[in-house]
């Protein structure tokens, strides 16, 4: 009996721990500091500020750009980056001058030779620091707040925007997302991509149109434009400035 018990005990703590395990953030903390160390020094626009997930107790960077319109965007980079980077940086600078306040996040990144089919289980945290960012935004007094997102960015804000989202959240300008659609999203969307993007987010386009199905929400191809928007940043931030005209009203 007392063997049985034993057993049945370890048998316990194994299962535990398995859960623990298996509960822990698979995001690349390192490198997120190593681009921190490399972003932070050189920032001329914005402010740092780290916010704290749940899951973990990390802290993760966010660049804060104020603004005294009481609107407010949640830039989200796609896969890998930081941000600050490329057109990231362009759209929560650009945005700020337009008079909407900016929080560019941090999102879980992988090792540097990470598919993008590896990056799914970190969506649980990005949807946690999405939220994070919210909370941070309307603690500011923001209450009409959009999500700006790119690439594997939009597929990470897609996880959050599909649960329930808060209710300061009012749109979602969605940039070059490289699959699903927007069925279970009830916010007004902009889906917006190159006629130069990549073959999947060209070959998505279809599905994704018809998916939009709240009021305000479109789809924008950009001319001559590829993934990043090279060459067509102007035309990508008055595309996106003028759909959070539109819906943050």
């Amino acid at each position: 009996m007392k063997k049985n018990m034993l057993l049945g005990l370890l048998a316990g703590w194994v299962a535990l721990f398995s859960l623990s395990a298996f509960a822990e953030p698979v995001a690349d903390y390192a490198r997120e500091k190593k681009w921190a160390d490399e972003v932070v020094p050189g920032l001329v626009v914005g402010d740092p500020v780290y916010l704290q997930t749940p899951r973990g107790h990390h802290k993760f960077l966010t660049l804060f750009t104020p603004a005294d319109t009481g609107k407010a965007a949640i830039v989200v980079h796609g896969m890998g980056i930081h941000p600050n980077w490329g057109m990231v940086g362009t759209l929560r600078t650009e945005l700020a001058d337009r008079g909407f306040a900016t929080l560019s996040i941090q999102m879980p990144i992988l090792a540097a030779d990470a598919r993008g089919e590896a990056y799914p289980p970190t969506f649980p945290e990005a949807a946690e620091r999405i939220a994070e960012a919210v909370a941070f935004l309307k603690a500011k007094g923001y209450t009409r707040i959009a999500i700006v997102s790119h690439s594997m960015g939009s597929r990470m804000s897609r996880v959050y925007l599909a649960g329930k989202p808060d209710a300061a959240v009012k749109s979602w300008a969605s940039l070059g997302i490289p699959q699903d659609d927007y069925k279970a999203v009830k916010l007004p969307i902009l889906d917006l991509y190159g006629d130069n993007d990549l073959p999947q987010v060209l070959a998505n386009a279809g599905k994704r149109k018809q998916s939009l199905a709240a009021k305000d929400s479109r789809q924008v191809m950009v001319a001559r434009a590829d993934h990043f928007f090279t060459g067509s940043e102007s035309e990508m931030v008055g595309a996106v400035a003028d759909f959070l005209n539109a819906t943050l009203k």
